[in-house]
């Protein structure tokens, strides 16, 4: 019996069976260590009402805990490809937890913005890791569906947290949504660390010797692929945290929903999320075509469902709360087959490092968006420029990847 068999205890006599307990634990820590900001758009009325905000303020607290990982991301893929994602994940949510419990004695918005900062930090393990650790235990016809299930935790546990953060704000106060989203955090940190293990024979795309100069792991973003990753994966992130943030505000003040109400219809758009996550990376497995035709097919939903956005019919309640659910499905969908691409298409010994890079530059928009989006909602007092700019930013991308795709297909 293998070392790795005989830690995973009796329940698993085959060794490789225990890659489904592995996932488990993979998409808990991960739903866990984005619980709090995952809910944060949730909660925008109660921030704004109790902090006194504006929108792009409360788009502000968004990017603050998305900042470090633009660096962070980097440095974790490094670290993946050193050491153990054992302990990488374990305590980069173990320092999430920290923070989160540290922010809930914030007196003000500037420390809690600070505290948001740390939060960013340790999150910065818990993407790469999570996904390099799935990708080392499942091979390539069971990927997809693993990956879509590990990446469907962040929609899951931003769907919880929508629904019981502003029941908990109601009750105790908004801080004690930042200590109920350390003790979640701090549970799946304790639960990586306590339960992970490597697959029984290790990789052999382990990288032990000395690392090539970043310059040269950089040229990575010259190779025609890695454009497809980057500019798909940032017009697709900047949706989707559009979607995570002006949800609840949209139906509020254009549709005329209550706050309560809205935040389920956001509930319902991150539970439609898990399930795309899920299901899409699933079909990439089958698909002739190759993983990235999904997250084709992925823009074009997007772009669709924006545009009824920016119509009068978008301002009716049902129209746009199904509109909100739709673009959950594809909106955060997308991500499963997008990171089971990036972790194939990624160089020898080097897929930590690949998944930080392509999840680093995915940063700049998840930090930037947020709080422009914002600022256009407060300047305009419309939702129809934000809308309009995302639904600009993924036509663009489409046309460019659209044509690159047919182009690698086209080559003998």
């Amino acid at each position: 019996m293998t070392p790795t068999a005989r830690r995973a205890g009796p329940l698993f006599r085959d060794p490789w069976s225990y890659r489904w307990f592995v996932l488990g634990i993979a998409t808990f820590t991960q739903a866990a260590s984005g619980f709090f900001v995952g809910g944060i758009g949730a909660l925008g009325v109660h921030f704004q009402s109790a902090l006194d905000l504006s929108t792009a303020q409360l788009g502000l607290l968004v990017s603050a805990a998305q900042l470090m990982p633009l660096v962070g991301l980097l440095v974790a893929g490094e670290l993946l490809d050193r050491y153990n994602e054992r302990w990488v994940v374990g305590i980069g949510a173990g320092t999430v937890g920290l923070a989160l419990g540290a922010g809930s004695l914030a007196p003000g918005y500037t420390a809690l913005v600070v505290a948001l900062l740390v939060v960013g930090t340790g999150y910065s393990t818990v993407q790469p890791g999570g996904s390099k650790s799935v990708a080392s235990w499942f091979d390539a016809s069971q990927r997809g569906f693993a990956m879509g299930i590990r990446q469907a935790g962040l929609p899951l546990g931003a769907a919880l947290a929508s629904a019981v953060l502003p029941l908990v704000a109601e009750e105790f106060g908004w801080r004690a949504t930042l200590l109920t989203g350390g003790l979640v955090a701090l549970l799946g940190a304790g639960l990586f660390m306590g339960c992970y293990r490597r697959p029984p024979a290790r990789p052999t795309r382990q990288n032990k010797g000395p690392s090539a100069p970043l310059r040269a792991r950089l040229r990575m973003l010259r190779e025609p692929s890695t454009v497809k990753i980057m500019l798909s994966g940032t017009s697709l992130i900047s949706v989707q945290y559009g979607v995570g943030i002006l949800t609840v505000l949209h139906l509020h003040q254009a549709s005329s929903i209550g706050a309560g109400q809205a935040a389920l219809v956001l509930v319902a758009s991150q539970g439609a999320g898990v399930a795309g996550r899920i299901c899409l990376a699933a079909w990439s497995d089958r698909s002739r075509f190759g993983r990235y035709a999904i997250v084709l097919v992925c823009m074009v939903a997007v772009i669709a469902g924006v545009a009824v956005l920016m119509t009068p019919a978008g301002r009716a309640p049902v129209v746009a709360s199904g509109v909100f659910v739709w673009l959950g499905f594809f909106g955060y969908g997308w991500y499963g087959p997008w990171v089971a691409y990036v972790t194939e298409a990624a160089p020898p010994g080097k897929t930590g490092f690949a998944l930080g890079l392509a999840m680093s530059v995915n940063q700049i928009a998840i930090v930037t968006m947020p709080p422009v989006l914002g600022l256009l909602v407060d300047l305009t007092s419309s939702f129809t420029p934000a809308w309009a700019l995302l639904w600009l930013l993924t036509v663009a991308a489409l046309a460019v990847t659209a044509q690159s795709e047919l182009r690698t297909r086209g080559q003998p």
